[in-house]
């Protein structure tokens, strides 16, 4: 029985990482197809060594495009690799083209799909990852579902029962697995930053970097919770996110309690993101890792996904108009910082794998 993993953005790789490792513990038949979304391979490189992972077999290396461009190079490279090394699965995981482009080439080819993170839903079909995680889930075999409420969402829309799996997220056992890792490696002094001494923010989205009033907005909230609360903001510059501020002249700002800094690598950001006394983002997956840290966030956009923090009270939405990203930061950090994850006890990984095995080895008895 033959793994395949498909994964092409660092997000994949981190949430994926939990799953490799239990792969290499069993010893199984599997090998990592990198696709190359957003980086090169070659950055990459250093990330799969600072997560002690082993390095992908396959990398397509197809780089940024418009989505049909970079979704239509990749489901060819994908499909090519499929037919020369025939899988029995291919585990694809969250809500990028690289997941939508694995699932398809799979599927069209009579290869089980299990989508990793399963039934998440912003209901706004103007996010692209809305459209891609929606198709994912519905040409799956095996759904990954990371909380009953994913998989009732599921069953709503008409997926059989019997194919959705509730296993946690993987994000619980890759925040612990990756931080053990972190705080081996990292300096918390080559940091520069105390614990709890500052907030965190990280904004990466299209519809906010690219819309500038937005973009605007949060950079202005951002300046005025530094004036509310005296904590200076560090905020690691996403490559698309520092286009966009050379663009309108914001890049060279001083003085406004916001420090610019360039994007840390993962362990780093990690120790970062633990030790921050708030964290503002627009990440899908920086709102899960937060909620599982114990570190209060408070999300830029007018939607999530992750609609669990907000039930436990570790996240709100502020969208990106500055006075409700200062009111927001006032609100929950007026609250006492305990809460229950909802994302499950750091197995997940393992239980993908041993359903994925078993489901198998009934298909072919």
């Amino acid at each position: 029985m033959r793994t395949a993993i498909v994964l092409g953005t660092r997000p994949e790789i981190i949430k994926l990482s939990p799953v490799i490792r239990e792969c290499e513990r069993l010893n199984l038949d599997y090998f990592i197809l990198h696709t190359g979304q957003h980086y090169s391979y070659n950055m990459d490189e250093v990330f799969f060594e600072q997560l002690e992972l082993p390095r992908a077999k396959y990398n397509l290396d197809v780089g940024s495009g418009s989505h049909a461009e970079q979704t239509g190079k990749m489901l060819m490279g994908v499909e090519k690799v499929l037919l020369k090394e025939e899988p029995d699965v291919v585990l694809v995981e969250g809500d990028t083209n690289t997941v939508l482009a694995g699932a398809l080439a799979a599927v069209k080819i009579g290869i089980k799909v299990g989508h990793v993170e399963a039934g998440l839903r912003s209901y706004d079909r103007g996010m692209p990852e809305e459209i891609n995680r929606v198709l994912v889930d519905h040409c799956s075999d095996y759904l990954f579902a990371p909380t009953e409420k994913s998989k009732e969402t599921l069953i709503g829309e008409g997926i059989p029962e019997d194919k959705i799996f509730v296993t946690g997220n993987t994000v619980v056992d890759a925040v612990f697995q990756n931080l053990e890792i972190a705080r081996k490696k990292v300096d918390g002094d080559s940091l520069g930053v105390g614990e709890g001494e500052y907030f965190l923010a990280t904004v990466h989205r299209q519809e906010n970097v690219e819309d500038e009033v937005r973009f605007r907005g949060i950079l202005k909230g951002l300046e005025m919770a530094h004036e509310e609360f005296g904590v200076q903001v560090l905020f690691p510059v996403h490559p698309r996110a520092r286009k966009r501020l050379r663009a309108i002249g914001a890049e060279g700002r001083r003085g406004n309690g916001v420090c610019f800094v360039e994007p840390c690598d993962y362990l780093s950001f990690l120790k970062l993101e633990s030790d921050a006394r708030l964290v503002f983002t627009d990440s899908g997956g920086v709102q899960e890792e937060a909620c599982v840290l114990g570190v209060p966030c408070v999300t830029l956009r007018d939607n999530t996904e992750r609609q669990e923090t907000l039930e436990v009270g570790a996240n709100v939405l502020a969208g990106t108009d500055p006075d409700q990203v200062v009111d927001k930061a006032r609100l929950i950090l007026a609250k006492e910082h305990i809460w229950e994850s909802p994302f499950g006890d750091g197995k997940a990984g393992s239980r993908i794998v041993d359903h994925v095995q078993s489901e198998l080895a009934g298909c072919i008895r």
